[in-house]
C-alpha cells in the first residue's frame, strides 16, 4: 500500500483507489507511475478478473496536481486502463475534471456521481486535454459534443455525462461504488475470464478496424475460446443449472494477437 495509490484485491476484483483527499486526489507523477504498476500487475494476475479504480472521497480526481510544472503530469498512463486485458471499471465517486475525466474515459465501464463536476478545462488553462481525449471523446460522445466538451472546456454534472454517452449510469454519489464493485463481482464470477479478456481487446482494437476485418477476428477468436477449458465449463454449468467454475487463465491461454487487414474496397474513379 503506498501513500497515492491504495490497492486492495479480493475475490477476484482489484480496487485501484487514487489516495490524496486532502488534495482532491490530484494527480501526480507519482500517482501515474503507481497506477500505471498497479495496471500492469492486474494485466498478468489470473487471480485479478475485473479492476474498479475510484477515489478517497469527496473526489474523484480534481485534475493534475498545480504544484507541478505544465507537462509534468498527464493522463497517458502506462499502460492505459483500456490497454489492460481485464475489464476496468471506473466508480467516479465525486469530481473529475481534466486529466481525473480523462482518466476515468480510459476505462471500459463509467459510473458517475450525479452530483459531481466533470470537465475536460485545459483550454481555459492555456494547454490541451490528454490522455487520449481527442480520440475518446468523438466515438463516445460524437463529433458536435466532442468539440463542445474540449473547444470551450465547460463543464457539467453526472446527468448530463450519461446524456452525452460519457457513463453507463448518473447516480447518488454514496450508490457509485457499490454499484461498480457489484459489476464488478458479477464479471469476476459470471464471465468466462479468457472470453471477457479477449472481448474487451476486440472492442478497443475494433474502432480502427473496418468490419471485414472484425468478422475475421471474431470468426478465429471464436474457433480458438470454443476449443478452451471454460467453453466446456460454461455449457456444462447451463446444463447442470449452477454457477461457472471457470479455471482458464488469461495469461496462458491469451493467443497469438494478430490484426486482419481489411480487403481493398472498389475506388469512385
Amino acid at each position: 500500500m503506498s501513500s497515492e495509490l491504495h490497492v486492495d484485491v479480493s475475490a477476484g476484483v482489484a480496487v485501484l483507489t487514487l489516495h490524496r483527499p486532502a488534495q482532491q486526489n490530484a494527480f501526480t507523477p507519482t500517482m501515474a507511475a503507481e497506477l500505471g504498476a498497479a495496471l500492469r500487475r492486474c494485466d498478468t494476475e489470473d487471480a485479478v478478473r475485473a479492476v474498479v479504480v475510484t477515489g478517497t472521497p469527496p473526489a474523484f480526481c480534481a485534475g493534475a496536481d498545480l504544484s507541478s510544472r505544465v507537462g509534468d503530469v498527464t493522463a497517458t498512463i502506462d499502460p492505459a486502463p483500456w490497454r489492460i486485458r481485464k475489464p476496468v471499471i471506473a466508480a467516479v465517486n465525486g469530481h473529475a475534471v481534466g486529466l481525473g475525466l480523462a482518466l476515468a474515459l480510459q476505462c471500459d465501464l463509467r459510473y458517475l456521481a450525479r452530483d459531481a463536476i466533470y470537465g475536460l478545462n485545459q483550454v481555459r488553462r492555456g494547454v490541451l486535454a490528454d490522455g487520449y481525449a481527442h480520440w475518446l471523446l468523438p466515438r463516445l460522445a460524437g463529433m458536435a459534443n466532442a468539440a463542445d466538451i474540449l473547444l470551450t472546456g465547460r463543464t457539467f454534472d453526472g446527468d448530463e455525462a450519461k446524456e452525452l454517452g460519457l457513463a453507463n449510469a448518473s447516480l447518488d454519489a454514496a450508490e457509485v461504488l457499490p454499484t461498480a464493485l457489484s459489476v464488478a463481482h458479477d464479471i469476476a464470477a459470471g464471465s468466462a475470464p479468457l472470453s471477457a479478456a479477449l472481448s474487451k481487446r476486440l472492442l478497443w482494437e475494433g474502432l480502427g478496424m473496418g468490419p471485414d476485418a472484425v468478422a475475421a477476428l471474431e470468426t478465429e477468436l471464436t474457433t480458438y475460446v470454443a476449443n478452451s477449458v471454460d467453453a466446456g465449463e460454461g455449457l456444462a454449468a447451463v446444463r447442470d443449472r449452477r454457477a461457472p467454475n471457470w479455471t482458464g487463465r488469461v495469461s496462458a491461454d491469451w493467443p497469438a494477437w494478430k490484426v486482419p487487414a481489411d480487403p481493398p474496397r472498389p475506388g469512385l474513379d
